[in-house]
This record gives C-alpha cells, sequence and structure tokens, in this order.
C-alpha cells in the first residue's frame, strides 16, 4: 500500500474518533456509488452529517481544507441525498462538514473540523 494511502486511512480513522469523542455517531464509513464516495456519515442530534476527510503531512501544497472547493462540496451535496434515498432514511437536516487533518512530527493529528460547508 502507497505511503499516501496510508496516511489516508489513518486520517479517516483518527477523523471518526474525533467525531465519536464529541457525540457524533457513526452511520457509515467509505460509502460509494456511481457518482462517488462519502468518507464518513454521522449523526448529531437530529442532524446527518456527511464528512469529508482530507489528510495531509504537510501544507507545502496547500491545507487540507484548502482540497475541498465548490465543485467537490456539490458531488457531497448529491451523494448526501444519494445516501438517504439508498437507506430510507429521512432527517431534519442534513449538512456537510470537513475535516482537515495534518499530521504532526510526533505522528498525531491536529483536526480542523469545518461545519456546514457549501
Amino acid at each position: 500500500m502507497r505511503a499516501k494511502d496510508v496516511l489516508g486511512r489513518e486520517g479517516e480513522q483518527a477523523a471518526a474518533d474525533y467525531l465519536t469523542e464529541r457525540g457524533f455517531r457513526i452511520l457509515d464509513r467509505n460509502w460509494r456509488c456511481a457518482d462517488g464516495e462519502i468518507d464518513i456519515v454521522a449523526v448529531e442530534r437530529h442532524t446527518l452529517v456527511v464528512c469529508e476527510v482530507k489528510t495531509r503531512s504537510g501544507t507545502r501544497y496547500g491545507t487540507p481544507l484548502e482540497a475541498v472547493g465548490r465543485v467537490k462540496q456539490g458531488r457531497l451535496r448529491r451523494l448526501a441525498v444519494t445516501w438517504v434515498n439508498a437507506h430510507g432514511v429521512r432527517f431534519e437536516q442534513i449538512r456537510i462538514d470537513v475535516l482537515g487533518l495534518l499530521r504532526q512530527g510526533s505522528g498525531e493529528f491536529t483536526v480542523e473540523h469545518v461545519r456546514g460547508v457549501g
């Protein structure tokens, strides 16, 4: 497995742990359909939260959050609707969050969590 893929998996696990520690309930991870993938599907109170996770080892090519532009945000909104329809569930609100993770020299991650993008 490539180092980039290992970093991504470790970052997604750290993001899932971060969300769980803050009271989110994880419903799904790495859900795929013909239109793309959702990294994490979670619930916070009565809100379905579709989470995009971006992990980096540095900021040479920009911050993790800079990697999620308007096009990606639009795709995430469409994927959220597809996920809800595929699972036959309804929520009062659906929100798109982005979690940007940076690996520190110690191997730990710092997490920047932006709620309600796009």
